[in-house]
C-alpha cells in the first residue's frame, strides 16, 4: 500500500474517532491503519465492508418494525406479552422519539453511508494494482450510498447530506438530487448483470442502479423519467419474471432472472449472512423455529382473498397447520395464525446465522413502476401491458379498464399484493396518500402532519441540538 494512502487512512481514522456526532460516521474497519504489512488490502476490500453493513441484525428486527409491522400488511406477532422493545408501539402507531428501532435504522443507514463514502475516497487515492476496475468499485459504492439515502429520505424527509453538513438537514429535493447523481454516475460505470463473473454474482449492476433510479423517480412523481428508466431495464434483456411466483424466495432462485438487487446472505459461521432475519420471523411455539414477529395480518389475507389471489397469498403467508413446500409441518398450536413465508429458510430455519438473501428490487416491481408511471402520463392503455404481465404469472384475469383513476387504484393494489412483506408497503401508503384511510381500516389512527415521517431520534438531537425535529414530534 502506498505511503500517501496509508497516511490518509490514518488521518481519516483519527478524525472519525474525534467526531462527536458518531451516528454519521463509521471508522475504517477493513484496514488496520497502523499496520506495516497492509499491502494485501485493495479497494474491493473497502467495498466489502459497505456490503457487509446490510447483514446487521438491524435488518432482522428494527427494519421490520419500520417497514412492515407499522403498516396494515403485518402485526407485531410473537407472544402478546413480548413487546419486541418498541415493535408494539410501531404496530399501534404509538412510536416516539425514543423508539429504539427508529434510532437503530437512522444510525445504521448513516454508518453505511459513511463507510461508502470512505470506500469511494480511498479507492480514488489508491495507486496499486487492483483485482477489479476502480471505476466499478466506486460505482458500486455510489449505488449503496444512494440506496441508504433513499431509505433515509423516505423515512425522515429532510436529512443531512453527510458530505455537505453533519447537522443541517438538506431539503428532500436536494437529497433526491444527490441520490439521482450517484445513481446516474453508477449506471455509467457498472457492468450488466450478465457481464459479471460467477464469483461476483450479487454485486450491484447497471440494472440495479437503473431499477433504483426508476423507483426514486416514482417516489418523486417524475413520471416520464420513471417510465423511461424502467423501460431501459425492461428492454436490456437481462431480467425476466420467475415462472413460479412461489419459488422467488427460495435458495434455488437467489440472484436469478428476476433479481435486480438483493442483500447477499450465503455464508458459513463465522461469516454469517443477514443476522437472524429468518429466525425473528419464524413460527413460534410447538414445531416452531423462531420468535414469531412480523406476522402477516388478517387485513392482508383478506386483501388476497378479495382478489382471488391464492397463488401469491399462499407463497407469502405460512398458515398454522399447513405443510410447507419442503415437507415441514407447522403445528396448529403455534402462537400466531400466520407467518411470513418470504422470510422462511428451508435449510437454515431457526439458526441465528442466516442464509436468506433479502430481495430489495425485483423485475416485477420494475414492471409495476412502468405501469404506474405510464398511467399517470395519461397512457393508460400502454400501462396495461406491464401490469398484466405481472398478473398473468399468478393466473389472475387481465385488467382492461383505461379509466385513469380506476387503473391507478388497481396498480396500487397490485403493488400491495405482489410486494407484500417485502418492506415497501408503509412507504407506498405515504407516497400515494392512502395511509389515513388504510390505517383506519386496520383499526389504527394515522395523524396527518405527523405520521408521514418518523421522528429524528432523541439521542441524535441530544448530540446535535440545533438539528430540527420533524413536525408533530
Amino acid at each position: 500500500m502506498n505511503k500517501t494512502l496509508k497516511h490518509i487512512i490514518l488521518t481519516l481514522f483519527a478524525g472519525f474517532m474525534l467526531v462527536n456526532c458518531d451516528n454519521f460516521v463509521e471508522e475504517v474497519e477493513v484496514v488496520d491503519p497502523v499496520a506495516e504489512d497492509s499491502d494485501d488490502f485493495e479497494p474491493v476490500d473497502f467495498l466489502t465492508g459497505v456490503y457487509g453493513m446490510h447483514t446487521d441484525f438491524s435488518y432482522a428486527f428494527s427494519y421490520l418494525g419500520m417497514t412492515d409491522m407499522i403498516s396494515d400488511n403485518s402485526d407485531k406477532g410473537s407472544s402478546p406479552t413480548d413487546t419486541g422493545t418498541d415493535k408494539r408501539e410501531l404496530d399501534n402507531l404509538n412510536h416516539t422519539t425514543s423508539s429504539v428501532s427508529v434510532r437503530a435504522m437512522w444510525t445504521q443507514w448513516y454508518k453505511t453511508i459513511g463507510r461508502a463514502r470512505q470506500a469511494i475516497e480511498l479507492t480514488e487515492l489508491y495507486e496499486g494494482p487492483t483485482s477489479a476496475p476502480k471505476e466499478r468499485i466506486i460505482a458500486e459504492a455510489k449505488f449503496l450510498r444512494a440506496l441508504n439515502y433513499f431509505w433515509l429520505v423516505r423515512s425522515f424527509g429532510d436529512v443531512p447530506i453527510q458530505s455537505v453538513d453533519l447537522v443541517e438537514r438538506a431539503p428532500v429535493e436536494e437529497v433526491y438530487a444527490y441520490i439521482e447523481q450517484d445513481l446516474t454516475e453508477a449506471i455509467a460505470d457498472l457492468p450488466l448483470k450478465n457481464d459479471y463473473a460467477s464469483s461476483d454474482i450479487g454485486r450491484a449492476t447497471k440494472g440495479s442502479a437503473q431499477g433504483l433510479l426508476a423507483k426514486v423517480y416514482l417516489y418523486q412523481g417524475k413520471w416520464q423519467q420513471a417510465a423511461d428508466m424502467a423501460n431501459n431495464l425492461i428492454t436490456s434483456n437481462q431480467y425476466d419474471l420467475e415462472p413460479d411466483y412461489a419459488t422467488i424466495w427460495r435458495e434455488s432462485t437467489e440472484n436469478g432472472p428476476e433479481s435486480v438487487f438483493e442483500i447477499q446472505a450465503r455464508g458459513e459461521i463465522p461469516q454469517h449472512g443477514v443476522q437472524q432475519y429468518s429466525q425473528t420471523q419464524g413460527a413460534r411455539g410447538p414445531s416452531g423455529w423462531g420468535w414469531g414477529f412480523n406476522s402477516p395480518s388478517q387485513n392482508l389475507e383478506d386483501a388476497f382473498n378479495a382478489e382471488g389471489d391464492a397463488i401469491r397469498r399462499d407463497a407469502t403467508i405460512i398458515f398454522a397447520g399447513e405443510t410447507l413446500w419442503d415437507g415441514r409441518v407447522v403445528s396448529t398450536s403455534v402462537e400466531n395464525p400466520r407467518y411470513s413465508e418470504k422470510a422462511y429458510s428451508s435449510a437454515n430455519a431457526g439458526q441465528s446465522d442466516g442464509d436468506k438473501n433479502i430481495r430489495v428490487l425485483r423485475f416485477a416491481e420494475i414492471l409495476l413502476i412502468r405501469a404506474e408511471a405510464l398511467n399517470e402520463l395519461g397512457q393508460s392503455a400502454a400501462a396495461l401491458t406491464p401490469l398484466n404481465r405481472v398478473r398473468s404469472r399468478v393466473n389472475l384475469p387481465a385488467i382492461t379498464t383505461t379509466d385513469q383513476a380506476q387503473l391507478r387504484r388497481a396498480i396500487w393494489k397490485e403493488r400491495r399484493l405482489e410486494l407484500a412483506m417485502e418492506h415497501d408497503r408503509w412507504f407506498d401508503l405515504i407516497r400515494t396518500g392512502q395511509a389515513k384511510e388504510a390505517m383506519a381500516a386496520d383499526g389504527k389512527t394515522f395523524i396527518e402532519g405527523k405520521h408521514e415521517l418518523f421522528p429524528i431520534p432523541n439521542d441524535q438531537l441530544v448530540q446535535t441540538p440545533s438539528m430540527r425535529q420533524n413536525p408533530g414530534w
